[in-house]
């Protein structure tokens, strides 16, 4: 069952989301009672009824398998790995939320304070390597959700996970958003001994305060930064994702964040536009009535524009990076930034030329 507000709700600080949309595989919808509200609020219609904050819960996920595959065109990577579902970082812009749908909850709030935590993906993972239907290939990590969101720091499941594949020398890719990456440079500096991992830190924006309102509890740009350095320092391969770019609200700091990575120490970019799926429009539109209303005319017009008159779509080829003259444009810039900040200059695939499956010798005795 699914909460909505009959009206738009002041925004919850540490959220993204600020209500819980309907979910589109539920019958019933609960919606809260406009005159309780009025009474809770000093406004006549309500508006700023105060609210109980949203705690977080986790739930154990009881999953059986842990490796997801995947065969969309534009998605540069097979298998996935994702230790939790739902993600506490809270992006108002974030893809993923509609899964959370899938479980019976809402995109909203749901997909930020209830979190399925994967406490048995190590032991799922060494099972999985060590099957000999598993054929030696790289492993993409925070496919969906970010592995180094905040329960990562208690639930340590990422870490985990990493030593695993350093035991088996498994490829490892990482796509995040928090700088508690840093946290495990000493696992991926041995991964990258043997040219078996990268990391790619996601940054939306430069702007710390627009940071806090968008993606409330993800690192802030500077310690995003800070962590392409240490990464770099390490010696892991790191990039930048420039990602999601949002049109008409941070499309023109795309050269600021490419350079600023690139002199942290990147030496890989990409980027993706923003992509409004399902729910996540009404999370994201939501978000731009309480923190960007001025902008708000803007931002939806070039969204339409790159997305053929729509909002979103979803056909593979286009619904990363877009298409028209605005697409193009971003594409172009991209392409001229990344050559002047020397990014994207040579490509170090993955390797499973040192992958080895720890007891598989004397097994294969017998």
């Amino acid at each position: 069952m699914s909460a909505t507000p009959p009206h738009p709700l002041a925004p919850i600080h540490g959220r993204g989301a600020h209500t819980n949309p309907p979910n589109r595989f539920e019958p019933l919808l609960l919606t809260p009672d406009p005159d309780y509200l009025a009474s809770l609020s000093s406004d006549p219609d309500g508006t700023d009824a105060a609210r109980p904050h949203p705690r977080t819960q986790f739930f154990v996920d009881g999953t059986e398998s842990l490796l997801t595959k995947n065969d969309s065109p534009d998605i540069p990577f097979t298998v996935g790995l994702n230790p939790y579902r739902g993600c506490e970082h809270g992006c108002a812009d974030c893809v993923a939320r509609p899964y959370h749908e899938y479980l019976g909850w809402s995109s909203g709030l749901d997909f930020e304070t209830k979190i399925m935590v994967k406490t048995r993906a190590p032991e799922l993972l060494r099972a999985e390597l060590s099957s000999p239907r598993w054929a030696p290939q790289s492993i993409a990590m925070s496919g969906v959700t970010d592995c180094y969101q905040p329960a990562e720091r208690h639930f340590r499941v990422t870490r985990s996970c990493l030593e695993v594949c350093v035991e088996f020398r498994q490829p490892i890719s990482i796509v995040t958003k928090n700088a508690l990456v840093t946290r495990d440079r000493d696992l991926l500096a041995e991964l990258a001994r043997h040219q078996a991992t990268a990391v790619y830190v996601s940054i939306t924006t430069l702007d710390t305060e627009l940071a806090g309102k968008l993606e409330p509890r993800a690192s802030r740009p500077a310690a995003r930064l800070r962590a392409i350095r240490e990464l770099t320092a390490a010696g892991i391969p790191t990039g930048v994702m420039v990602a999601p770019i949002l049109p008409g609200l941070t499309d023109h700091e795309m050269p600021a964040i490419l350079g600023a990575a690139a002199a942290a120490g990147a030496t890989r970019a990409g980027y993706i536009v923003l992509r409004l799926p399902h729910a996540v429009k009404d999370v994201f539109l939501q978000w731009i009535d309480n923190h960007a209303p001025t902008k708000k005319a803007r931002i939806l017009e070039r969204i339409r524009e790159m997305r053929g008159g729509q909002l979103n779509v979803s056909e593979w080829g286009t619904r990363l990076k877009g298409e028209g003259i605005f697409a193009d444009q971003i594409r172009a810039l991209f392409r001229a930034t990344t050559r002047r900040a020397g990014l994207n200059q040579e490509h170090h695939p993955l390797s499973t030329a040192a992958f080895r499956c720890p007891g598989g010798e004397q097994l294969s005795l017998f």
